[in-house]
């Protein structure tokens, strides 16, 4: 996988399971911010009031650099741990997995719990589909009207995506470029007598 690039979850799913009368519902959800994250553990905190325990972990960052487990009333380690485990073997980011138990009535031990936890993420994770998405880079490039044609043959060459562009004697064009190739573009831009805002 390339340097400026990183594996997330295409959509939200669901999956399901028992561990020795207990029942572990698992949930994962892909997610741009913590306000996300808030929201997505409310209301599944609503849907499933009763619950034991709603343990996850979470992701955030094209290196997953910000990242968080929670036990949520389990021993210290035996849920959160695994989850944010299972995100960490799978190079997932931007992403929260949530495992909801219901309590069966047996005690699972240590070792029983992290092995449920840890596969109930595992399960969660390989039912969804997982993309590469780039790190991109905003550019903002204006130029006198004279260099349209210059600009225009940059732009068709290294093709980045074109946010938004106003023309007059001034033009600006918005762009969106995959980090690895940004600098490449933004030096053609310049040669081709644009002036750059990033």
């Amino acid at each position: 996988m390339a340097e400026d690039s990183y594996l997330t979850i295409e959509a939200a799913v669901e999956t399901a399971c028992r561990e020795r009368s207990s029942k572990f519902l698992s949930y994962i959800y892909p997610v741009r911010t913590e306000e996300e994250i808030r929201e997505a553990l409310e209301a599944l905190r609503k849907r499933y009031f009763d619950a034991t325990h709603h343990c996850y972990a979470w992701r955030l960052g094209p290196k997953g650099e910000h990242y968080r487990a929670n036990d949520d009333g389990e021993p210290s380690g035996t849920a959160g741990k695994p989850i944010l485990g299972q995100l960490l073997s799978h190079n997932l980011t931007d992403c929260l997995v949530v495992v909801v138990r219901y309590f069966g009535g047996t005690k699972l031990g240590v070792p029983g719990l992290i092995a449920a936890y840890k596969e109930s993420a595992q399960q969660v994770i390989e039912a969804a589909k997982i993309i590469e998405l780039t790190v991109d880079r905003q550019i903002r490039v204006d130029f006198p009207y004279i260099a349209m044609n210059d600009i225009m043959r940059v732009i068709k060459e290294e093709q980045p995506r074109i946010r938004g562009q106003e023309f007059d004697n001034l033009c600006t064009m918005h762009l969106t470029m995959r980090e690895g190739r940004a600098d490449i573009l933004i030096e053609k831009l310049k040669k081709a007598g644009g002036s750059i805002a990033e």
